[in-house]
């Protein structure tokens, strides 16, 4: 475990960080959990204040910061653009209509310890890129820490609680262990694909044997990808894609199955999102869809996995959702967004 290596930083990214440094948050996060469990106070950050930028609506996020910052010994302020001088995103320049980020930045750094920014979807447009410079530029002014809270192409936070996950059920090398990941049905067509990146990613940083299953129409960000598979080589896993979500299943330590976005149908392929394009796209795949016979395929003792929200009997069925293999790993993942968390805020703010 580092020390210190990772205070005053931004969290943006899991790319930023080395392994080393991701298995220091891993191993933070496990030891506040079981102080949680146990009862022990741990206001490592007493007096500390986190600045929370909503731009979007959020179930986990919010109440995993908030209620962890708390416990931590400090306080989140939940901001929205509503309640804010920037209202509204417009230009390339990530510039807003009454105030710029770098004002709002430098206005409320001296006021507190650190700024987490959640943006993507329809409010940058379905912009493929556009939330992640947002928050870069929040990143360029601040000179406290910042917290990428969710993108549209990265969630850090949930690829920490996703490892944390794996890390309790089949321990800290997970070589041998084959982690599918699939793309799911859903008549949504909002879903971002930043957690099928992160989960991979976190894969193949303890070597697990990756299977990405997704109809041939869909993809993952080709530099995201070349990441993983690099990765995966070098800890003494794989990295593969197929286009059949029960070659995936067969024999899987871990099912993580959910719905994404088509890159190709979004900016910047496209000049507009196509969602009309996109429903009759995912209309055609109605059937990938993790139910009791895919998991059937799996092994025994396999999880199933879900950064959540879901599209019950879309996504997945109610019996693998409430049945054993969700109950195995699913809500340990999503309880595991608090630890994760207070780890990276304990780690970066003190």
């Amino acid at each position: 475990m580092l020390t210190k290596a990772l205070r005053g930083r931004d969290f943006i990214t899991l790319r930023d960080f080395t392994k080393h440094e991701i298995e220091t948050i891993i191993e933070t996060g496990l030891a506040l959990k079981q102080d949680y469990t146990l009862g022990r106070p741990h206001k490592l950050l007493d007096g500390k204040t986190l600045f929370m930028m909503f731009f979007n609506p959020s179930t986990r996020t919010r109440n995993s910061f908030e209620a962890g910052i708390f416990q931590l010994g400090g306080h989140g302020h939940f901001l929205q653009p509503s309640a804010t001088r920037i209202p509204s995103l417009e230009g390339e320049d990530v510039a807003y209509k009454t105030e710029r980020i770098s004002d709002m930045v430098r206005s409320i750094q001296g006021m507190g310890d650190c700024i987490a920014v959640r943006i993507l979807g329809d409010v940058v447009g379905w912009e493929y890129d556009k939330g992640l410079r947002v928050i870069q530029e929040f990143a360029k002014w601040a000179h406290i820490p910042v917290i990428n809270m969710e993108d549209n192409i990265y969630h850090p936070c949930q690829g920490i609680a996703d490892l944390m996950a794996m890390r309790e059920i089949y321990g800290p090398d997970m070589r041998g262990r084959k982690v599918a990941v699939a793309w799911t049905y859903s008549d949504s067509t909002k879903k971002p694909i930043a957690p099928h990146h992160d989960m991979m990613y976190v894969s193949s940083l303890v070597g697990a044997d990756i299977v990405y299953a997704r109809p041939p129409e869909m993809r993952i960000d080709p530099e995201i990808e070349a990441a993983i598979k690099a990765q995966a080589e070098i800890n003494g896993g794989s990295y593969s894609v197929t286009d059949s979500f029960e070659d995936a299943c067969e024999n899987a330590d871990v099912v993580y199955a959910k719905n994404h976005v088509c890159l190709d149908l979004l900016p910047p392929v496209q000049q507009t999102p196509q969602n009309e394009e996109m429903a009759k796209l995912f209309g055609k795949y109605r059937n990938w869809i993790a139910d009791e016979k895919r998991m059937k395929l799996a092994k025994d003792t396999a999880v199933y996995m879900h950064c959540l929200p879901c599209e019950r009997e879309q996504e997945v069925s109610s019996a693998v959702l409430d049945g054993k293999w969700g109950s195995r790993a699913l809500w340990t993942e999503a309880e595991n967004r608090l630890h994760g968390q207070k780890a990276i805020m304990a780690l970066i703010m003190q």
